[in-house]
């Protein structure tokens, strides 16, 4: 067998390791979903129908002798309880509390803003306490080495402009 085959071979089998030649720049985003209304419908008169008359005997809420019973349900407020957002967690000093993942999505996105950053192969780890920091570290064959020194002399920048607003969460 000669060096050209065995190389082929070689070179076959890396790149299917690698993906081959696919590249996330041509895969499509999924199209958008259609969210239903949440407003309320005319749903309601269903639902008061299925609920059977001992059921509402038992909760108080039978209808009485006295009550129109033209009045159609939907007329009827429904009273939620209504959930408060979630709560964010601040310093004194009015920066946000977030945990290292949280931190490195940040950081990762601000990367990604750079132009010939790699889609994938890249991985921002984040350390420390008061000052925290960052690190980033590429996959093997997902950027070039003079792009991955022009992300890392980049990355203190980002940092620096994070810590302003982000504290590390413990």
């Amino acid at each position: 067998m000669s060096d050209d085959v065995k190389d082929a071979g070689l070179v076959a089998m890396i790149s299917s390791i690698l993906g081959g030649n696919k590249r996330a720049d041509t895969i499509a985003p999924p199209p958008p979903t259609v969210v239903p209304p949440t407003a309320p419908t005319d749903g309601f008169e269903q639902v008061a129908a299925a609920i059977p008359d001992e059921a509402r005997a038992e909760s108080g809420n039978a209808p009485s002798e006295n009550a129109p019973s033209d009045t159609p349900a939907a007329t009827r407020p429904v009273e939620k309880p209504v959930e408060p957002p979630p709560k964010i967690a601040t310093t004194p000093d009015g920066k946000q509390l977030l945990p290292a993942d949280a931190i490195a999505d940040l950081v990762l996105g601000e990367l990604r803003k750079l132009e010939d950053f790699p889609a994938t192969g890249a991985s921002v780890t984040v350390y420390g306490y008061r000052h925290w920091n960052a690190m980033i570290t590429f996959a093997p064959f997902s950027t070039s080495f003079s792009n991955a020194t022009r992300f890392r002399q980049a990355l203190p920048d980002i940092v620096f402009k994070l810590r302003r607003f982000v504290e590390l969460e413990v």
